[in-house]
């Protein structure tokens, strides 16, 4: 008994330390051991440019609004900066890299491909309407480069990797052949993220924006997260870019949802998040101890695992 207990008291104070390492922003950091529990598949969904307060409590989107209430939600996650690739590299390298959304220059620092690929962790970008599997070049609209960082790093442009890059087609194949790979970045076009107007609209309001992106979240993420596979292994984050009128600790407030089985249900926290804490959980969550950037310092979203 007095074994166990000890055993027990030693697991607490070696979190409590893990918890209080670091909290700098520059740099690779190595953990030395994950505050995350042990995840298979990791999806992440970004949004484009819409405060909180036109998310959550939105009517027109009841689809997203049942997720919040249903599974989690951080009151108080903040984007980086504005425009968006500044948000999109944040939440892939840990920097900032540019805030040039014409930006067409390859990237070399640290990042989650390479990350997941020298961890022996499979990834997939599905970004809807890209021109042609492993397609790294500029827009082809809808299309949009700078809301696929993937596309940028040199660990994929010209190489291999760039099959990795697939039309957003292919996640429903992949999940009727329950073969996922453990990182999925889902990219809707720029007529379905709330970016633009749903194609047909010559002009758009809120109301019709909210109303196509939740109809599209609803047909095309119900498969994924009723896959079996997923069901027991993964968890989904959809998240924006960046807000729309908001400049709150760089790029304002939004809105960020998590769902799957292992993350608390109706839960809510108050703590504060940025893009990099996005980076830091899903590269740990998949056993990844090397975090790219300004993931090294950043609070862990842990908080929202059973």
């Amino acid at each position: 008994m007095k074994v166990a207990v000890c055993r027990s008291v030693a697991a607490v104070v070696l979190l409590l330390l893990l918890n209080s390492c670091g909290s700098g922003t520059g740099g690779n950091r190595t953990t030395g051991g994950t505050t995350s529990a042990s995840f298979t598949h990791v999806a992440v969904v970004v949004l484009e440019n819409q405060d909180f307060a036109n998310i959550i409590g939105n009517a027109n989107m009841p689809f997203l609004n049942s997720l919040a209430s249903n599974d989690s939600l951080a009151r108080q996650y903040f984007a980086n900066t504005h425009p968006s690739i500044g948000n999109y590299f944040m939440m892939t390298t840990g920097q900032l890299i540019t805030n040039d959304d014409a930006f067409a220059g390859d990237v070399s620092d640290d990042n989650i491909a390479r990350e997941l690929t020298n961890a022996g962790k499979s990834w997939k970008v599905y970004a809807e309407s890209l021109p042609s599997p492993g397609y790294t070049g500029g827009d082809v609209y809808p299309y949009l480069k700078h809301h696929n960082p993937f596309a940028y790093f040199t660990d994929v442009v010209g190489t291999p990797q760039a099959s990795n890059l697939v039309p957003f087609s292919q996640l429903g194949t992949d999940v009727a052949a329950n073969s996922l790979p453990n990182f999925l970045f889902i990219v809707p076009n720029a007529q379905n993220d709330m970016h633009d107007c749903p194609a047909g609209f010559p002009t758009c309001t809120l109301a019709d924006k909210a109303a196509n992106t939740d109809a599209w979240l609803q047909n095309n993420l119900s498969g994924l997260l009723a896959n079996t596979d997923f069901q027991s292994n993964g968890f989904l984050v959809i998240t924006f870019d960046e807000s729309e009128t908001d400049n709150t600790n760089g790029g304002g407030h939004v809105a960020t949802i998590l769902v799957g089985p292992r993350i608390k249900q109706a839960f809510t926290s108050d703590n504060t998040y940025q893009h990099q804490s996005l980076l830091r959980t899903s590269l740990e969550s998949l056993g990844v101890t090397t975090l790219p950037g300004a993931a090294g310092g950043a609070p862990s979203m842990s908080e929202f695992f059973q």
